[in-house]
């Protein structure tokens, strides 16, 4: 298992976390997604490295911006 932690902004609300979390959740490979809203860190967990510009589309697909990884 590997994990990877990004920055997403925008996020304002428990529906933020849970659009965020679907989209991302929908990757090839994603086993987990950890969303704290309070400081906007998402964590990806796979059984393999998930590549970062498919966890950029993801976000962006929730309507959210991907600051850092």
């Amino acid at each position: 298992m590997t994990s990877a932690t990004y920055t997403v902004s925008g996020m304002t609300c428990g529906h933020c976390v849970g659009s965020v979390k679907s989209e991302v959740g929908k990757i090839a490979g994603v086993t987990a997604v950890d969303v704290d809203l309070a400081t906007g860190k998402v964590t990806v967990t796979g059984h393999a490295p998930i590549d970062e510009a498919l966890v950029r589309d993801a976000v962006e697909e929730a309507g959210y911006e991907l600051t850092s990884a």
